[in-house]
Formats: structure tokens, C-alpha cells, sequence
């Protein structure tokens, strides 16, 4: 890994930090400061001329501002003569505005990509997109990984005895559940078919598949308030879900989020920390938490060595 350097911005410092230790390197050192006002200064603490810089950053929350560094880090980069800079961004923000679902509405997915690539990013690496067509936004390499395999693994190492059942909560879904399904032997998929009424509202109508007498496990890309889970989770029960639970790669978990996990009826819900957890998320039982560190450090390994990415997903095969 020779030339490699990892910085961490605001948002990911646990996982560079794990990152680094599976690479077997120190961690660059980077200074980020947010003015009284509001304006931030990055400013990298040693060389980076002629070296390849991995630049970890999740944009959760604060999302606009963990933008920003990642943007003004990417200039700061450049202008100090990096070889290349790839940005290695778990949690993909504003992907949910990936196309005009309405008159005036904005694409910022295709905005975000702009801004990363204008600013000087050479590559991107993230993990599960809200839509998988936002790599079709980048004009520079863009590795789309997922957490399926890791939990397909998870699952697999619970060694369920009754039948299985993957649920997708939406028909967009439809395809990770399928994939979900496929690391799980013997189980089938349902689809819960539901209408959104508005952002972080939607309204659980029907079930498409069976899910009476099994184990419903829901996936999903991300859980940001937990409402339209919850009314699923209900369906399911209703329809004869034996028990319910629930896996998503981005722990967003906004708002009352905690809360109606904590106080509703599913086993356990599944996350990787591509979003670091609030404490009160940490301290709540039904939360699981599984790394994608080992992952994205074999990305960044393939990446320098100029190996396949895509043999990654073999790792959790066992």
C-alpha cells in the first residue's frame, strides 16, 4: 500500500480508523474547522504530493455540512498536488431525490455528483445506493458496493428452522430483496406494495407473497424515521409473519426513529455503522450493528493494486 494515505473527516472517524487497522497503516492527520459563522477549513496536517488519498466521509447528519468538508477537502487535496483522490462515502446523501417524481422538483443526486466531481474527485466508492442508477450520474469511476452479503451472512449464522421469508417494503426494493433471498437457502420473497403520501409518510396497503407462519425478514436500503416500517412490520403480523425482522444497510434513524423500534414488535433491527449511531442508538437492544470496515478496506486494497472489486462479495460466502 505503498503512496496510501486515509483521512477521516467528521463523520466516519471509528470506521477510518478500522479501515486503517485492516490496511495495516496510520491514519493521515487532517484538521477540520467550522467557524463561528458557519464556514469550514480543512487543511490536510502532512504531505499528500504525489500520493493516492482515500478520503472517508458518511454525508448523514449534519448532511450539508458534511458536504461541505468533503468538497472544500477535495480542493485542499488538489491544490496540494495529490496523485489521486478517491472519495469513500458509506452513506450516499440526498440519493432519495434521484429523479422528477413531481413538476419542479430538483435531481440533487445528479447535483452531488456534479459538486464531487467538479471539486476534483477522482473516483467514488460507496456502499448501496437508494437507486443504483445514480452511478449513471458520474462521469468517474464509481464503485457501488453492498452490504447484502455481509447480511446474508448475519442470517445464515442464526441457522433459522422455520421457513424464511425476505421482505421487500416497497416495489423499488424489490430486486435487493431478491438478492438478499439468493444468500438465504430456501427462502422466498413478498413485497409489500405501499403508497407514500409525503416525505418520511408512507401508507402500507397490501402484501404481495406469503409470509403465514415464517420468519419475515424485511431489507431495506436505509430506515430514516422507522413510520412506513412500522406500518409494514403490522401488515406482516397480520398476514401471519411468525416473526418479523428487519435489516438495512444506512442506520439514519431520525427523529422518533429509536423510539417506535424500541416500543414495536420486531425481533432486532440490522444495521452496519456506514452511519455512526447516536448513543441513544447504541443503548437500544433491538439495534445490531455490523461493520463494513473489512469491506471497504479490500475496495481500497483492489483499488491501489488494480484487482477486481466485485470479488468482494465472496468473503461473505461462508
Amino acid at each position: 500500500m505503498e503512496n496510501t494515505i486515509v483521512f477521516a473527516l467528521s463523520t466516519n472517524v471509528d470506521l477510518a480508523k478500522e479501515i486503517c487497522t485492516h490496511l495495516n497503516i496510520d491514519m493521515g492527520k487532517i484538521s477540520v474547522r467550522h467557524f463561528a459563522d458557519g464556514e469550514i477549513l480543512v487543511e490536510p496536517e502532512e504531505t499528500v504530493r504525489g500520493k493516492n488519498v482515500y478520503l472517508i466521509q458518511s454525508t448523514s447528519n449534519p448532511v450539508s455540512d458534511s458536504y461541505m468538508e468533503v468538497l472544500i477537502a477535495l480542493d485542499a487535496f488538489k491544490r496540494a498536488s495529490a496523485d489521486s483522490v478517491t472519495v469513500v462515502m458509506p452513506y450516499y446523501g440526498y440519493a432519495r431525490q434521484d429523479r422528477k417524481a413531481r413538476a419542479r422538483q430538483p435531481i440533487t443526486a445528479k447535483l452531488m455528483a456534479d459538486l464531487l466531481q467538479t471539486a476534483g474527485a477522482d473516483r467514488v466508492v460507496t456502499i448501496d445506493l437508494h437507486a443504483s442508477q445514480i452511478q449513471g450520474f458520474f462521469d468517474i469511476p464509481i464503485d457501488d458496493l453492498t452490504a447484502v452479503a455481509m447480511i446474508g451472512q448475519y442470517y445464515r449464522k442464526k441457522q433459522f428452522t422455520d421457513e424464511i421469508v425476505v421482505v421487500s417494503p416497497d416495489h423499488g426494493g424489490a430486486t435487493r430483496a431478491r438478492r438478499l433471498s439468493d444468500t438465504i437457502p430456501n427462502s422466498t420473497i413478498a413485497i409489500i406494495d405501499k403508497r407514500r403520501v409525503k416525505p418520511n409518510v408512507a401508507e402500507a396497503m397490501n402484501l404481495i407473497g406469503d409470509v403465514d407462519g415464517k420468519i419475515a425478514i424485511v431489507i431495506d436500503d436505509m430506515v430514516d424515521t422507522a413510520g412506513s416500517l412500522m406500518g409494514g412490520i403490522d401488515l406482516l403480523y397480520e398476514r401471519g409473519a411468525k416473526e418479523v425482522y428487519c435489516a438495512c444497510t444506512h442506520g439514519i434513524l431520525s427523529g422518533p426513529a429509536i423510539e417506535r423500534i424500541a416500543n414495536s414488535t420486531i425481533k432486532e433491527l440490522l444495521v452496519t455503522n456506514t452511519i455512526p449511531l447516536s448513543e441513544m442508538a447504541k443503548q437500544e437492544p433491538k439495534i445490531k450493528v455490523i461493520s463494513v470496515g473489512y469491506m471497504l478496506s479490500k475496495a481500497i486494497e483492489a483499488i491501489q493494486l488494480h484487482t477486481p472489486v466485485s470479488v468482494l462479495f465472496d468473503l461473505f460466502s461462508d
